[in-house]
């Protein structure tokens, strides 16, 4: 068996949320000093394990809070878990939070190259790779503008098109599979099918059952931080239309082949 493209052993993450707001950090240091900072542990996944092989499409379902989100930017690289390890082999292409690493003051022309540090690719991938990103993102003369004018759809424009610049070995995607208008979207949809038709490794995050049915052949499913069941996508996304209370989509009917006029005339003779 060739070496999994995703290997996930024993991830868990721990967060701490304080009990009382602390407005800035001399007021922490001190209470940190005084030994009057409280907290409660929560914990976001838990001795989380699987793999997955090259080209293989696993969906990720799960109430909100069953820390899907939180996994995937494990697997991003964009959080380090409390403990466990994560391996990832080839280049990454992660649609998570599309211009979420965006500097709202800079321009999108500055963006492009920003963003694309925090997920990996370096100044001069980004240089040769520039005119492609702003023709497909379609904002022209706008992308010399402060991205503080943007709208929230032309954000997720440049983010997408500067998420889907590289030819990918993994493809993270978060319940993003489609941004913009009408015709965007359409366009968008076509690059990320591109992107499955090429055989690329899919970790896809969904709430809709249909989509995890039609895209995965495996599906995992969270919750509070657990995988509590993995398997075959219909299976999982069975169990997880009960827990929703969701009936399981309805078999086709095969529909009855009518006789031709010739073997109407054979049956009535017989």
């Amino acid at each position: 068996m060739s070496q999994p493209a995703i290997a996930v052993q024993n991830v868990s993450m721990k967060f701490r949320m304080h009990k009382e707001k602390i407005d800035n950090l001399k007021e922490y240091a001190i209470r940190l000093v005084k030994r009057r900072v409280s907290y409660t542990e929560y914990w976001a996944l838990r001795d989380v394990s699987f793999a997955m092989q090259p080209g293989e499409r696993l969906g990720v379902l799960g109430f909100n809070g069953a820390g899907k989100s939180t996994l995937l930017k494990i697997i991003a690289g964009v959080q380090t878990p409390t403990s466990g390890n994560v391996q990832v082999q080839g280049v990454i292409a992660p649609l998570l939070e599309l211009g979420a690493g965006f500097d709202m003051n800079y321009s999108g022309h500055e963006n492009i190259f920003l963003y694309g540090a925090t997920l990996g690719y370096s100044r001069a991938y980004m240089k040769q790779r520039y005119h492609d990103i702003v023709e497909f993102s379609e904002l022209g003369d706008f992308i010399h503008a402060p991205v503080k004018n943007y709208s929230s759809g032309m954000r997720a424009r440049l983010g997408f098109a500067i998420a889907t610049a590289v030819d990918p070995d993994v493809l993270i995607v978060d319940e993003v599979l489609s941004v913009g208008d009408a015709k965007f979207k359409k366009k968008s949809e076509r690059r990320i099918k591109q992107m499955f038709d090429d055989g690329v490794t899919v970790l896809f995050v969904s709430h809709n059952t249909n989509q995890v049915r039609r895209i995965c052949s495996r599906a995992i499913l969270l919750d509070k931080g657990e995988i509590i069941a993995q398997g075959e996508a219909n299976e999982v996304c069975d169990i997880y239309d009960d827990m929703v209370g969701e009936p399981p989509p309805k078999p086709k009917k095969k529909k009855k082949k009518k006789p031709k006029p010739e073997e109407k005339k054979m049956e009535s003779t017989i």
